[in-house]
């Protein structure tokens, strides 16, 4: 498994218990299916498939965890830190306007005021507020907050996202 073919699910913050089960903080609002088979680790820049045993949600953002292949603690602490993902194929589909920050890349962003105005490369997350990362066509980057009333349309077929963004935030 690539990693481009995944998606980030959480990194494994804690050991639980001497039988080698871990604590999981899961990164999204909605905790994931609880039925999960098989979780990628990061484990020395490449996704190691580790399947599940038994998984339940404990407390709001973390996911306690009981894998096949840990069964003490010097087997937990060889994975603790570690960051986990999840095949792109197992992310539940989102309608309207929502969508996965991995999905709009390679979008068209449009102004109703300025028209076209770049291509979306990336989504800056590790700030308070998402940002876009567009680039237009003189390769400069213009960066639009993701906020949703700048989003007036979300276009996946088409792919394209339509915004009313604030005057001159285009030519900053």
């Amino acid at each position: 498994m690539k990693k481009q073919d995944c998606y980030y699910l959480g990194k494994i913050v804690s050991k639980f218990s001497f039988k080698g089960e871990i604590l999981l903080k899961f990164d999204s609002d909605e905790p994931p299916s609880i039925k999960l088979s098989t979780i990628f680790i990061e484990i020395e820049k490449s996704l190691v498939p580790f399947s599940v045993k038994k998984i339940s949600l404990h407390k709001s953002s973390l996911l306690k965890i009981k894998f096949e292949e840990v069964d003490d603690e010097n087997s937990a602490n060889l994975i603790l830190k570690k960051e986990t993902f999840l095949p792109l194929n197992q992310l539940p589909k989102l309608k309207g306007n929502k969508f996965y920050y991995h999905e709009i890349v390679g979008f068209k962003a449009i102004d109703i005021e300025f028209g076209e105005f770049g291509i979306i490369e990336r989504v800056n997350d590790q700030t308070s507020q998402p940002i876009i990362m567009v680039k237009n066509s003189k390769n400069k980057i213009i960066m639009v907050p993701l906020v949703d009333d700048f989003l007036i349309e979300l276009n996946k077929e088409e792919k394209r996202m339509i915004f009313k963004l604030p005057e001159g935030l285009i030519n900053l």
